[in-house]
């Protein structure tokens, strides 16, 4: 046999695979990076609804997250060179000036919407918004045409209800406490039953809250509710003047920091700058 007779031929196979070959794990990180995105997405949604104390607290914390910065600056990597500022936490002034601050604009806005809302624009001046010691204080002043209330009545008017429920929609994006009271004249007002001024300034007050309530500001924000009849007149030397008539709205400041309450002096030389 000759050696060309002994030459084995090369034989090639061909295999076709059916089907889909195998994808790998690249969906696993698709996957990952869309739930970190979801994730950080609902972080700035819950971070948009909080206070100014807390957005500062988790700034603070973000910039100094270990505590150490009196160590070694706020840099990662500690040693020499260029260092970042350190994290500071915010005086107590200062967080007492971001707060009076955020009720200043909260006024702004409402006295904005107050004036684009062609039903209550004549309102305005039976609306008298002012920052205060206690806080912001919305007061709505009656007159001799019954403005707010029914005479002799905690029955709504109309333009009062759509004025409650406008104060109330931006109380709600708000998380302070708020505090209401009913006042009255010195008008004597009795009823067979002996219903008087203590009471129905203490059912106008109680109205104005149910109407806080229904337009997005929690119940348990409502610190106190008040009927004090005609003891705060509004103006002593007129003691019958219909403008005594009247329910106010107190968004309170928070005067705690750590559980300790800020000297009251402290506070009403921050309300007098900010006037």
């Amino acid at each position: 046999m000759g050696a060309k007779d002994r030459e084995q031929p090369i034989i090639v196979v061909k295999k076709k695979v059916g089907g889909h070959g195998h994808h790998g794990g690249a969906w696993k990180v698709a996957f990952a990076d869309f739930m970190t995105a979801m994730f950080a997405l609902f972080l700035v949604l819950w971070l948009v609804n909080q206070s100014s104390d807390v957005k500062s607290a988790i700034a603070g914390y973000f910039q100094d997250p270990l505590g150490r910065a009196d160590e070694f600056g706020s840099s990662i990597v500690p040693g020499e060179g260029a260092q970042t500022q350190m994290a500071r936490p915010l005086a107590p002034a200062q967080l007492i000036d971001i707060r009076i601050d955020r009720m200043l604009r909260l006024a702004e806005v409402i006295k904005e919407k107050l004036g684009r809302t062609p039903l209550l624009d004549s309102l305005k001046n039976h609306v008298e918004i002012t920052l205060t010691e206690e806080g912001l204080r919305i007061e709505l002043l009656e007159d001799s045409t019954a403005q707010f209330f029914q005479s002799g009545s905690a029955q709504v008017s109309d333009r009062g209800r759509q004025l409650l429920s406008l104060i109330g929609r931006e109380l709600a994006t708000d998380s302070s406490q708020v505090q209401l009271e009913g006042h009255t004249d010195a008008r004597p007002y009795t009823s067979a039953a002996g219903y008087s001024n203590w009471e129905l300034s203490a059912d106008r007050a109680n109205t104005a809250r149910r109407i806080l309530n229904e337009s997005g500001v929690a119940a348990q924000r409502v610190d106190q509710i008040r009927g004090l009849a005609d003891r705060k007149l509004r103006y002593p030397s007129a003691p019958y003047d219909p403008r005594n008539r009247r329910v106010t709205i107190t968004v309170l400041l928070d005067r705690y920091l750590n559980g300790a309450e800020v000297p009251a002096d402290s506070i009403r030389k921050r309300v007098e700058e900010k006037q």
